[in-house]
């Protein structure tokens, strides 16, 4: 699996095995076997080809951040004055040491950056922009826009049934 062709080399008991895992991380093996049709010895051998391939990252435990006390989840859009990958290095670089942000990317046309940010409360996004983000060398542009509810919430890869048959 490791290294060429790795979507071609894929049958449909590793995408089987992959759609099972998303929806349940904790899973176990004898369980998940089961379910794929397959005995517990290869499906363990299949798990760890497919972690050893990147395929799967982690796991983790997605927590309520409401009920945690994080009310406020917030988009920022930032525009830098330069885009040599210096830059665009420089500025993933403090992203990466801003608790708040939790997710961000690279983004094409009017900004260069979007961050999802998760606040326990207003000021304290308020707080984050004025202080970090604009504060930031290369910052250009700082839009935000607030979230007011969540519609969808799937963080995993849509897999279809015709590639887990």
């Amino acid at each position: 699996m490791k290294g060429l062709g790795l979507k071609a080399r894929l049958d449909s008991i590793d995408w089987q095995i992959l759609k099972e895992l998303q929806e349940d991380g904790r899973i176990t093996n004898v369980e998940l076997a089961r379910r794929v049709g397959i005995s517990a010895p290869p499906c363990l051998r299949r798990v760890r080809a497919l972690e050893e391939a990147g395929l799967i990252r982690g796991y983790r435990t997605l927590l309520d951040e409401k009920q945690l006390g994080f009310e406020v989840t917030g988009f920022v859009m930032v525009g830098l004055h330069n885009q040599t990958e210096a830059d665009l290095v420089a500025f993933e670089n403090k992203v990466n040491e801003w608790s708040i942000v939790r997710e961000s990317y690279i983004i094409s046309g009017e900004f260069d950056f979007i961050l999802k940010c998760i606040a326990p409360d207003l000021e304290s996004f308020q707080n984050f922009i004025i202080r970090d983000v604009t504060a930031t060398p290369n910052v250009d542009t700082v839009r935000t826009a607030l979230a007011i509810r969540r519609c969808k919430d799937h963080p995993s890869v849509a897999i279809t049934k015709g590639q887990a048959d």
